[in-house]
């Protein structure tokens, strides 16, 4: 592994190294012509310097707000590094977001310019244009030709054009000699499982910290190649995918797409994936439906044959996918930690794992739990605040820690578990405290089961909103002869239901008896991030799914109720 400076102090720092130390290798494989083709770190660097002049051409200054709206691409990645080079702040926003919430960051944010990717989110800005300030720049990666309300539409090639490259070559030379550590870096929108957005804020140093200390708990070999389909807007895939590979100097290659993935695996054999549970929760289902679950090599044949390392984060990963995939001789290093920590607060090691945990505390950051049972951490991983609110920064930062709201333990080998969340802590009317993501894990590795919600708050009992795993389902239905119709008069089928109600019972043998689950009503369509019921690390927004579903769920609990129902 070629790391460069192990104290790098900035990302800027960390970028120029690379760049001097291995210029003419190849950095990336990008998709050009419907094939991957190698583009060297002195090309990105190029693209990258081009696109800093351009912003400073528009009157962006260092501490300036830049927000970026763009899927994945060769191009979010050289906007990243010209902004920071220009010495601006990137803001990046998920793709998939509608129209007012991508306003809301740009005017929350204050940014002086934004950079589309094409004409799909112009189209969603229309409408909001009015919000705006006046001196606001657009500027579009692909030919844009209609306006946003008053606002012109640059196109991004055609400003990188006029660049002169000496001068570009002078704001980089500005960048390595005045960047900080101290010095505003980002501001990622985070509205977690509560849908209040929240700008955090996080520093050069707070990047390149988190960066530097994950790579000496997973270190990188020199001919590893990592294949990254993770939104780069996420904060997992910004410092866990895009900036360890600089700091390692290994290839990176863009997968096309999240649906891409296995197909990508076949074209550029990737040694590293990062990924989130419900990725890794896919594959395990996929085999198991074509019965190859226990045929060895399957698993890393979809992957491409060369996997040694796979990444898990932004949601807890069931201990029963962990198991399979180490059966399978697939590595897959479970981490923790949240956008106002840059991200790691901890993760598993190729040498030091442990099923049920997410690793070791990551060099350099401080754990302790609090006397509730809540998980506090000091360090330089740590954000600066959240934009504008100090009132939420006070709640969170005290005294030093950050209060992650989280609730875990460590265990005297000194690994790290994640027991909860305290705001999603189950109450019962018994006073009992519940914490439903362990129940929900032991309900999704049933194979009929593909999402699972319990729900018992200030309750008498549990009840839980089950969405059905339809090919499975339909499998063991027609094993056991049990005549089914549309999926309507399925769920609906006394037959089915009982089913479901062994399986569940069979799932939860292990638990207290105010942990079982005793009514449920079965669903057809999955919580989905489109329907606001998932975050884009697909945890599950309690509160608005238990909104969606509330006549479902009312009627859990009404007297002799038998919960049914398709959606």
């Amino acid at each position: 592994m070629r790391l460069v400076d192990r104290d790098a102090p900035t990302i800027v720092a960390m970028w120029n190294a690379r760049v001097r130390a291995d210029a003419d290798k190849t950095g990336m494989l990008v998709k050009r012509d419907g094939k991957y083709q190698p583009v060297k770190w002195s090309e990105i660097a190029r693209d990258a310097r081009r696109v800093a002049a351009a912003l400073v051409a528009l009157g962006v200054a260092p501490g300036d707000r830049v927000a970026l709206v763009s899927k994945n691409r060769y191009e979010w990645i050289v906007c990243d590094l010209g902004i920071q080079l220009a010495r601006a702040v990137h803001v990046p926003v998920h793709a998939s977001l509608a129209g007012p919430q991508i306003a809301y960051q740009i005017t929350d944010s204050g940014a002086k310019a934004v950079i589309i990717s094409g004409p799909d989110q112009a189209e969603k800005l229309v409408d909001q244009a009015s919000k705006f300030a006046k001196s606001l720049a657009i500027v579009s990666l692909d030919a844009c030709p209609k306006p946003i309300g008053p606002f012109p539409v640059a196109l991004m090639a055609d400003l990188t054009a006029k660049v002169d490259d000496t001068a570009a070559a002078k704001i980089e030379e500005q960048a390595a000699a005045n960047a900080k550590p101290d010095d505003l870096a980002t501001i990622l929108y985070t509205s977690g499982t509560t849908g209040e957005p929240k700008g955090v804020m996080l520093t050069q140093g707070n990047l390149a910290f988190n960066t530097m200390a994950m790579l000496k708990m997973v270190e990188q070999e020199n001919d590893d190649l990592r294949l990254t389909w993770l939104p780069l807007s996420h904060i997992f895939a910004r410092t866990c995918d895009l900036y360890t590979w600089i700091a390692a100097g290994i290839v990176l290659a863009l997968a096309d797409s999240p649906e891409a993935i296995v197909a990508n695996c076949q074209e550029v054999h990737p040694t590293l994936i990062n990924g989130v549970p419900y990725f890794f929760d896919k594959l395990q289902r996929f085999l198991i439906s074509q019965g190859l679950a226990d045929k060895p090599g399957t698993l890393q044949g979809m992957l491409g044959g060369r996997a040694r390392l796979c990444g898990s984060g932004g949601a807890p990963l069931a201990d029963h996918t962990h198991l399979f995939f180490k059966e399978q001789g697939v590595f897959i290093s479970q981490g923790y930690g949240l956008t106002e920590t840059s991200p790691t607060i901890s993760t598993g090691q190729l040498s030091d794992t442990k099923v049920g945990t997410v690793g070791r505390l990551v060099p350099g950051v401080e754990v302790k739990i609090s006397e509730e049972g809540e998980i506090l951490t000091r360090g330089p991983h740590v954000m600066r605040g959240y934009w504008n609110l100090p009132e939420a920064t006070a709640a969170v930062l005290k005294d030093g820690w950050f209060y992650t709201g989280d609730l875990g333990e460590i265990d005297k080998e000194g690994y790290l578990k994640i027991t909860g969340r305290k705001k999603e802590l189950i109450v019962t009317a018994a006073g009992k405290n519940i914490a439903p993501v362990n129940l929900e894990f032991l309900l999704t590795a049933d194979p009929l089961i593909a999402q699972a919600l319990v729900i018992g708050d200030a309750r008498n009992f549990l009840t839980a909103l089950v969405v059905v795993n339809p090919e499975p389902l339909m499998a063991e239905l027609k094993e056991l002869e049990i005549p089914v119709g549309n999926i309507a008069d399925t769920l609906t089928n006394p037959q089915v239901r009982e089913l479901y109600a062994a399986h569940i019972a069979q799932r939860l043998a292990g638990v207290s008896h105010y942990e079982q689950v005793q009514k449920f009503a079965l669903l057809s369509r999955p919580f989905a991030v489109e329907n606001d019921e998932m975050t884009l690390t697909l945890k599950l927004r309690r509160k608005v799914i238990e909104g969606h579903y509330a006549r479902e769920i009312e009627a859990m609990y009404a007297p002799s109720a038998v919960a049914a129902g398709a959606r």
